[in-house]
């Protein structure tokens, strides 16, 4: 089947070098790339290669969200993905105004691989298989866990695993939380040329910084707006990782295809934001494995409502956000149908032969 990508961000700057690099990149190769604005976004903002939605043109959408979906918020780049779909992405990439795309960020990947795969169940963090560095982890993990032992690279076992969501990492500044910068700071290049998937009852969290998601998975994209900005992409990631496993399908994670350049941070309001993360991950993780869910493309959406039920109840996010997501489901359904088939039925136990 022909790959129609679809690439989105969303910034409240001014064009910039990266922004250019990105619309061009992709224009050139016949990528669909959709910028989304808020409030504080210029007026004039204008980049060639790129369709740009300001916050006059979202509200002309026919979506129910884009009237709902607060300002002066990054989930507003849920929008971008409802675009996305309705202009017939089949792949949606993700990043942000502040990550400059490598050679290989523009490369064709599969659905399916042969890949080495982490099966023990628990929290694994994945960036040791892309390191030497033990003191280094990503954002959202449980920090209780960090001290646990991972299987070593070379035992992995290789399976070929359909993985609809693939986080790429990013050099120089890649995505940890605001302890790791304020105890280590600095940079950070990982290895290249590695991909790790996980398995069933495997959590590490991923973000929104670097990130594919095929259409199969689609729904999963909804990033909540009644949490803090930092924990927005990581809520997400745990919703969408139970949701992967009900399908017979991994996560996976590849060597970095960006270099973040960082924006502006104030690491303290970080670490504020991040509280509920440091808190609740383990009850989270728990909570939503526990829960019965159904498999089939056709029940993507009414497990994605159960597992926000959860987040509810534990308090990450409020009453107002299941609001938000049914217009978010009503809104796909307009633009999305699930696939079913062989993707859904994938067998995750085939082991690579020879």
């Amino acid at each position: 089947m022909h790959t129609k990508t679809s690439l989105v961000i969303t910034t409240i700057n001014s064009p910039n070098q990266i922004l250019h690099e990105l619309s061009c990149g992709g224009a050139s190769r016949g990528w669909d790339v959709v910028i989304v604005g808020d409030r504080s976004s210029p007026r004039n903002f204008h980049i060639e290669g790129s369709r740009y939605f300001s916050l006059d043109k979202q509200r002309e959408l026919p979506f129910q969200l884009a009237g709902s979906c607060p300002e002066r918020h990054y989930t507003r780049k849920n929008l971008g993905y409802l675009i996305a779909m309705q202009a017939g992405a089949t792949l949606i990439v993700e990043t942000d105004d502040d990550n400059a795309p490598l050679s290989n960020f523009w490369s064709s990947r599969p659905l399916s691989c042969v890949v080495p795969t982490c099966s023990a169940p628990g929290w694994v963090n994945v960036y040791r298989y892309f390191t030497d560095d033990m003191q280094i982890w990503p954002r959202g993990f449980a920090l209780n866990h960090l001290l646990d032992p991972a299987v070593p690279m070379e035992a992995l076992e290789k399976i070929n695993v359909i993985a609809p969501i693939r986080q790429s990492l990013a050099n120089e500044s890649p995505d940890v939380d605001a302890i790791h910068r304020l105890v280590f700071g600095g940079v950070h290049d990982f290895l290249p040329d590695r991909l790790v998937a996980l398995g069933r009852n495997v959590w590490c969290p991923f973000n929104s910084q670097n990130t594919m998601c095929w259409h199969a998975a689609y729904p999963l994209l909804y990033l909540p707006a009644t949490c803090s900005f930092r924990a927005t992409d990581i809520l997400r990631s745990y919703v969408a990782q139970r949701i992967l496993w009900e399908n017979n399908w991994s996560l996976l994670f590849e060597s970095p295809t960006m270099i973040q350049h960082r924006n502006e941070h104030d690491l303290m309001k970080d670490l504020s934001d991040e509280v509920v993360i440091y808190r609740l991950a383990g009850e989270i993780a728990r909570q939503l494995s526990d829960l019965p869910l159904r498999s089939g493309g056709c029940w993507i959406m009414d497990n994605i409502l159960r597992c926000y039920e959860v987040l509810e109840k534990l308090g990450t996010v409020s009453s107002d956000e299941m609001r938000l997501l049914n217009h978010w489901l009503s809104d796909v359904a307009t633009v999305w149908t699930p696939d079913e088939g062989s993707v859904v039925l994938h067998n995750l136990g085939e082991t690579e032969k020879g």
